[in-house]
Order: C-alpha cells, then structure tokens, then sequence
C-alpha cells in the first residue's frame, strides 16, 4: 500500500495538489475547534460556543453544494480562491470584533461558512486528469482520506499552539490566512487551471437526484452529528480536568486513531460491494463511539478517543467510492461537495444538541450524542439497503474523466481476481 501511495505522489501535480488542498482546508477542519476555544475564552457559554459552531457549519452546509456546482459550471480558479478570501475575512471579523455584538458575531462566521472553498471535491475532481487510471484514482481516494486524518490530527495541535503562544483570536487569523495560501497553490496549478467538469444533463436538482446519493448522504448526516458532537464534549471534558490542553490531545487522538484506521483499511483486499461494506464500517464506527461516555482518566479517555476514530477514515474512504458509484455525470464537485455539506449540517447539529447536553446532564451526556449519532447512521444504511445497492443506471463516465460510478473497484476492493 506505500508502494501504490508513493507511486500516486510521483505523478505529476499529485503532491502539490494534495497538499495545497490539506492547507486549504485547515480552516474548515478547525473551524469549529477555533470558534468553541474563542468563544470560551471572550467569556461565552457552552451554548453559544455550540450556536456559533452550529451557524458556521450551516452555512457550510448551505455553501458548499452552490460553489460546487459553481465549480462544475465556471472552472476551479474562478471559484476557489475568491471563496477562501472571503471565508477568512469572515473568520478575521469574528477574531477582531468579538463577542461584543453577537449579530456580527453571527455574520462572520456565517460569511466564513458560506465562502468555505469546495477543495475538497475540487481534488476528487481532478485525480482523473491528473493519475489517469481508474485504479489510481481510486487509490487516490483512500490516500485522500489517510491524509485527511494527518490534517484533523496535526490541526487540533496546531490551534492550541497557537493559542497558547498568542490567543484565540490570532489562532483564527494565522489558520486562515494559511487556509488562502493552500488555496491559491491549488488554483494557480495547471490541472486547476485546465480542469473542466463533463457535460451534465440540466436539472435543478442537480446531484440530487440520485437516490442513491440521498441515502448515503441521510447517513453521513448523523457521522457528522456524532462529530460534532464530540468537538463541544471534548472541551467540557478539558474543563473538568483543569487544563485546556486536554481537550488537543483528545481531539488529535481521535484523528490519529482515524489515521491508523485508514492505512490499515488500505492495506489489504476486501471482497464484496462498497455499499455493503460501508454498513460493517459504520457499524464498528457506532461501537466504538459508545465507550466514550465512561469519560475516565485523562489516558484511558485518550485511548478511547483513539478507538473511537479508527473506523472514520475507512468509513469516509468507502463513502468517496459511494458517491462516485451513484452521481449523476457531470456533478462529480457537487456531489462531493454534498458530501461535505452532510458533514457540516450533521456536526451543526451535534455542536447544537451537545452544547446543552454538557450543561443540564454534564460531560457524559454529550458525549452520549455521538454514540446516538452512531447508532442512527447504521439505521439508516441498514434502512436504504437496497436503494444503495443499485448504482446509477445511467452511461457510466470512461476511465480517465471526472467520474465513474460504475467503476469495479475502489481501493483494497478485490472481485476475486489477480491482476
């Protein structure tokens, strides 16, 4: 599995992309962390770290799917790099006006969210130009998520530290002015430059009218409610225990567990359908979410925050193959994008409800969100069993161009053949 990794990264553009949008995303991938840590130390409440949280997710959720669809119509250039400026001045208003008026309070991190750059299925667009192979992209795919988890390990860090050495607020400014560097590196390559999405058929639904799609992003929605939810505990645990850095280590625990969970996953063959295999990860996923509201000693807590992300980047790397299998052509960024948007209105959610959860029942309660928001998941993949079991009918898109949702494999995936 290093091997095909390090065959990815030799292509050319590969590393430069996949860096540039792990930078670019550090915003959004610390957003929610930066905002709780702000709000706590302006002297807000729980709930309205949790609201604020909440706001900027939504807005996520509301901006993602549009400038994904942007993407697809217009070109990555025109698109990314106006977004992620506009994102961190929103960010940068939060920082520098305070919690003094909360309507501003709300409007920047409202204009923060609904700028977000679609990077992310921006990258899962342009694997094909750039590796050609329907194996590598797929490989791609499960290296995307690895290296999702190196970002959501080191961005937890990365914020204490700076918060530590400065403030909150300068922690908002430095991310995001980071987040603008990684974007502009992604736009100004060549492949984001040359990309443009495949004809699609017109249709105000756009991606979704896959139900496929439907069906895998109402599960996801509740991944992310677990998520989220585990962002506003982690810090309630911290407070408990006396010590702000806690809550980074719990936080890149969980993102250390996601990554060894990831390149495990990677590393071997797995017979049967994406879709079926999806519900077993989500099932474990669920599981080991459950233990966290034992909340015990600092180290044993880390250990099951650990535990608790182990099967998040298999679940999210089976997902990408998911969505390529079932989205219509053409809206390969958009649907991505959706995938990002369930996320984001699923960790609005878990912020919201664990925010209140930590203050009436304590630390144990919200962490019991994210078990909950485990359990539903699988419902729902277990409920849309069949739905998920049919991949779109329509043309499947050739190797080598934005998508192809009828593709054979995905990564580790084996149909019982040797190459």
């Amino acid at each position: 599995m290093a091997a095909g990794y390090l065959d990815i990264l030799r292509a050319r553009h590969a590393a430069r992309l996949l860096a540039g949008t792990l930078v670019g995303r550090l915003p959004n991938g610390t957003a929610h962390i930066a905002i709780v840590l702000f709000t706590r130390a302006e002297g807000g409440s729980y709930t309205l770290a949790g609201a604020l949280a909440a706001a900027y997710g939504l807005a996520t959720a509301v901006g993602q799917p549009l400038l994904g669809r942007a993407v697809d119509l217009h070109g990555q250039p025109r698109v990314q790099l106006p977004a992620a400026v506009l994102s961190a001045l929103g960010m940068a208003a939060l920082a520098l006006a305070g919690l003094g008026s909360l309507p501003v309070a709300y409007a920047a991190v409202i204009v923060a969210g609904v700028f977000t750059p679609p990077l992310e299925g921006g990258l899962r667009a342009l694997w094909p130009t750039v590796l050609g192979g329907e194996d590598r992209v797929h490989r791609a795919y499960a290296m995307d998520a690895v290296a999702q988890e190196v970002m959501f390990t080191v961005g937890p860090l990365l914020v204490t530290v700076l918060v530590s050495l400065w403030s909150p607020a300068a922690a908002l400014i430095v991310i995001n002015a980071i987040g603008v560097l990684g974007a502009l590196s992604v736009v100004l390559s060549e492949p984001s430059r040359t990309w443009r999405s495949a004809p699609r058929e017109a249709h105000w639904l756009g991606a979704l009218r896959s139900p496929g799609l439907l069906a895998l992003l109402s599960a996801f929605f509740f991944v992310g409610l677990a998520l989220g939810s585990i962002t506003v505990a982690g810090v309630s645990y911290a407070d408990d225990h006396g010590r702000e850095s806690v809550y980074g280590w719990l936080m890149a625990a969980l993102g250390l567990g996601a990554l060894i969970g990831g390149v495990l996953y990677g590393a071997r063959q797995w017979a049967g359908t994406p879709e079926r295999r999806l519900r077993g990860i989500v099932a474990l996923l669920a599981l080991c979410y459950l233990p966290l509201t034992l909340t015990p000693g600092v180290a044993a807590m880390t250990a099951l925050s650990a535990l608790a992300g182990v099967f998040l980047a298999p679940a999210i790397a089976c997902s990408f193959i998911v969505v390529d299998r079932h989205a219509p052509r053409g809206t390969v960024t958009e649907a991505f994008s959706w995938l990002v948007t369930t996320f984001g209105v699923g960790a609005a959610a878990g912020t919201a409800v664990a925010g209140p959860a930590a203050e009436i029942g304590g630390t144990a309660w919200s962490f019991a969100v994210a078990g909950a928001g485990g359990v539903a998941a699988l419902l729902v993949l277990l409920a849309t069993g069949r739905v998920l079991a049919a991949p779109g009918r329509t043309p499947a898109v050739v190797a080598g161009s934005e998508n192809d949702r009828n593709g054979a494999a995905e990564p580790g995936f084996s149909s019982g053949h040797k190459a």
